[in-house]
């Protein structure tokens, strides 16, 4: 392992509107959980977002949850987080592929994730990625989704209205029926 090795992270955006967002958390491993939601709540309160904290039972849910929130609420970003350490079983790869694999979907189509979901050996590696004065992935997961928000709003297209262009004249034919020919 190279621990002298460092890694270069981009400055935290800038907000002038405020910012909502849905941490998603499988609190399976809670000690592995409650140190990610600190430290993506402590990125999060940096820059002054509001934030939502749910709770679903294991990391294929997760996506399950974001996409639900993207459809029917106002977030502007998500943070997934928790913790899938290996066992004797192969049902490891399907957890980590599968829940990987959606949320990458989910952020294909439009939604702004922060990927937290820990995929380690065991639960000291775990610990050592989840804790805010160490690793801290859940601080990471969360800059992530806030460094998303910032380019969704920085190239988000201007509404054009109800497709009528604007300052255009429309007259109405003499029978009422449609536009008059000009």
């Amino acid at each position: 392992m190279m621990a002298s090795v460092s890694h270069y992270t981009p400055p935290m955006p800038q907000f002038t509107d405020p910012v909502k967002i849905l941490i998603v958390v499988a609190p399976y491993y809670r000690d592995i959980a409650d140190h990610l939601v600190t430290g993506a709540r402590a990125t999060l309160d940096s820059v002054g977002a509001t934030v939502e904290i749910v709770e679903v039972p294991g990391a294929l849910e997760i996506p399950t949850a974001i996409r639900i929130a993207h459809r029917q609420s106002n977030f502007d970003g998500y943070v997934a987080l928790g913790c899938v350490i290996r066992g004797e079983t192969t049902h490891y790869d399907t957890v980590c592929n599968d829940s990987s694999h959606a949320l990458t979907l989910l952020g294909l189509d439009g939604c702004c994730i922060g990927n937290g979901i820990l995929t380690v050996e065991n639960h000291d590696q775990a610990a050592v990625r989840a804790d805010p004065d160490r690793q801290d992935k859940g601080g990471g997961a969360a800059a992530a989704a806030l460094h998303l928000v910032a380019l969704t709003r920085k190239w988000r297209k201007e509404t054009g209205g109800f497709g009528f262009r604007p300052g255009g004249s429309y007259r109405v034919a003499e029978d009422g029926e449609g536009p008059a020919s000009a």
